[in-house]
């Protein structure tokens, strides 16, 4: 059996306060983690704000012996997946990985999401597939499982 390293310190790592990284610390960090040997590096959440997605445009013109991942959710409910925007600035982050975070409560799929059981599967069944579609490996990240 193998076992993948994926590391995310620069996007969990970075969720306390008075923590703030600037792009030049994130992608020093990167570096380091590459140079470690990690196998993944999540960078962050491109479509969250300008500071993530500026690190994918410079990771971009990097060598990485690491896996990229951009990381980010499953779409909307009731929504069209080519129109999402989250999905949209995941595709536009140009990654080879994608992960994507998805409700596997049933107490989140109907309280916080608001929708039913089926609704949820088919959000992350459609999201799945159009990173696919897209030639993204795809990492689901089971919230609250």
């Amino acid at each position: 059996m193998q076992v993948f390293l994926y590391d995310t310190t620069l996007r969990d790592g970075t969720q306390r306060e008075g923590l703030a990284r600037s792009l030049a610390d994130k992608l020093k960090i990167a570096r380091e983690l590459d140079r470690f040997g990690m196998h993944y590096i999540e960078g962050g959440w491109p479509g969250s704000n300008p500071k993530d997605a500026a690190f994918f445009r410079e990771a971009a013109t990097h060598h990485w012996n690491a896996k990229i991942a951009a990381f980010g959710s499953t779409r909307r409910a009731h929504a069209n997946p080519a129109d999402d925007a989250n999905l949209q600035a995941l595709l536009a982050a140009q990654t080879p990985v994608v992960t994507l975070v998805g409700k596997s409560s049933q107490l989140h799929v109907t309280h916080v999401l608001e929708t039913t059981l089926d609704e949820n599967l088919a959000m992350i069944a459609d999201s799945v597939h159009l990173m696919k579609q897209q030639g993204k490996e795809v990492v689901y990240d089971a919230e609250h499982f």
